[in-house]
């Protein structure tokens, strides 16, 4: 089955883009969305969180303390690295579980993750697409969505690959900004890997 990794900074709209996808009836896998839920329910990555981070990670009723980690990560980025090298092996076996369940009708599938680049897992898709907006929008959309400080948001981009690094990477770009239609854009995409063997 073709595999297709999309991705984009933080308020480039990739979930709005995803969800026109799905009403074309594909199948998108959230990776940070089941990477929150996997922290709790995964047992090979709960036993290496509490063994990076101690015990003290999860509550004694199973939830994770999130004040904790981050109290650790956040600054530290020896410490982050750790995280994720615990956490982006297990996001793949669950998106490999996943796959593994979509029904075959499925022309393509969808891994939309907001660090497809920087984990590795884009080299796990067919091919990869950036989804980019100006930086002035994506700072305006994520400070209203989250009302946070232009500083929070920029201090969160910091932390991902520029655009410029991750089109380096990309196959195709969808641009998503007040000209360019997002529908016409996801359309003709969605033509071309219907017509795409993997």
């Amino acid at each position: 089955m073709l595999k297709i990794g999309i991705t984009g900074g933080i308020g480039s709209g990739k979930t709005t883009v995803c969800r026109i996808f799905e009403s074309l009836g594909i199948p998108v896998f959230y990776a940070d969305t089941v990477a929150k839920k996997i922290m709790v329910t995964d047992p090979i990555l709960i036993q290496g969180v509490k063994d990076t981070f101690g015990e003290e990670s999860y509550t004694p009723e199973g939830v994770l303390n999130n004040k904790h980690i981050a109290g650790i990560v956040f600054h530290q980025p020896e410490e982050l690295e750790k995280l994720n090298q615990l956490v982006h092996p297990a996001v793949f076996r669950a998106f490999d579980k996943w796959v593994a369940a979509i029904s075959p009708q499925a022309p393509y599938i969808l891994k939309e993750a907001a660090l497809l680049f920087e984990s590795g897992s884009y080299q796990m898709c067919d091919h990869n697409v950036l989804v980019i907006a100006p930086l002035e929008t994506r700072l305006q959309r994520v400070m209203q969505r989250d009302q946070v400080t232009e500083e929070q948001v920029r201090a969160r981009m910091d932390k991902q690959l520029s655009d410029e690094e991750k089109a380096k990477m990309a196959d195709m770009l969808i641009h998503n900004n007040e000209t360019d239609s997002l529908i016409i854009q996801v359309m003709a995409l969605h033509h071309q890997f219907l017509n795409t063997k993997p």
